[in-house]
């Protein structure tokens, strides 16, 4: 992990950019105290409709109403 200032971030953002591509972890400070990290965005695939289809089954039962002490649970009561 790096550390770098504002002002350093600033002029060299795009250097940082590919360390931060490279697998690199950088961490801008003001006055010596982190305010930000930069970190790579994990870049997802392309989705698939469909693609468990004929795979998994839902049964009948999923759609039934939850009971009562359960659904208290989840709406925080």
């Amino acid at each position: 992990m790096v550390t770098v200032n504002v002002h350093e971030a600033k002029t060299h953002l795009s250097r940082l950019l590919i360390d931060v591509e490279a697998g690199e972890e950088v961490v801008i400070a003001r006055n010596g105290k982190p305010v930000a990290q930069l970190v790579a965005v994990i870049q997802q695939g392309k989705r698939q409709p469909d693609i468990l289809k004929g795979k998994i089954t839902i049964p009948d039962s999923f759609f039934d109403p939850l009971p009562e002490d359960e659904l208290r649970l989840w709406e925080g009561d």
